[in-house]
């Protein structure tokens, strides 16, 4: 028994831990049933010690992972939770001469390029009621008629854009009302690149919070029919 002890302490600990899947049948006929039972036990002792170790390892990484995101995490937590806070949404229109004249692909390439995200859009084409509800503030303007007319003579792309400063930004990157002046004083603005004229101008923006709000609601949510939508702008 010593004998058969001695020669399983010069094993390494890998050896030792699988040697019961290399024992054969030759081996088990020539090891005494004491020296088996001590073999089982001191085997399963090793691969005990062996979980033990192991789960202790597990143990220490899920700690250090803990300590890793409690020290590095609360920060960048909050730094993303107040980036989507200050999130902005503002309404865009493309105009029929936008969609007529194949800007939607540049439009939306630039609206992307500049940090837009494009959370809901739909191509709708409207009739003279919602042209008329939508710019009612304008009604008793001398352009409303040609704007009715403008706005029914082709679909449009109506889109809902969300960054931070969403409604500012989204008006620097429109430019000028007038597509003329965007020409010459914004050369880069999508006016510039679209627009014909102060009535021709091929996108929209809301001008504030509360007609973004609104504006939204028009197109993608329940509006009331006598729900007047305020823009300082076409």
């Amino acid at each position: 028994m010593r004998n058969f002890r001695s020669r399983f302490n010069s094993c390494s600990w890998r050896e030792f831990s699988i040697f019961p899947h290399q024992v054969t049948w030759k081996n088990l006929c020539l090891i005494s049933s004491t020296e088996l039972r001590w073999l089982v036990g001191i085997t399963a002792t090793a691969n005990v010690m062996l979980l033990q170790t192991r789960l202790r390892f597990v143990g220490l990484m899920r700690m250090l992972l803990f300590l890793l995101v409690f020290v590095s995490g609360p920060s960048s937590f909050w730094s993303s939770s107040c980036a989507s806070s200050n999130k902005e949404r503002t309404l865009a229109i493309v105009k029929p001469d936008g969609l007529l004249g194949n800007y939607t692909d540049d439009i939306k390439k630039t609206i992307i390029e500049y940090g837009f995200s494009i959370a809901e859009e739909k191509l709708v084409q409207l009739d003279e009621d919602n042209v008329r509800r939508f710019y009612a503030e304008h009604s008793s303007k001398s352009f409303f008629s040609n704007l009715v007319t403008y706005m029914t003579s082709g679909p449009v792309l109506v889109m809902v854009l969300e960054k931070e400063s969403a409604i500012a930004d989204w008006r620097a990157l429109m430019g000028p009302t007038d597509a003329n002046k965007a020409k010459a004083t914004h050369p880069h603005s999508i006016r510039a690149m679209c627009g014909r004229d102060m009535e021709k101008n091929c996108v929209h923006g809301s001008d504030s919070p509360k007609s973004a709000q609104r504006e939204i609601s028009f197109f993608f949510g329940e509006v009331s029919t006598d729900k007047v939508t305020e823009h300082d702008e076409l």
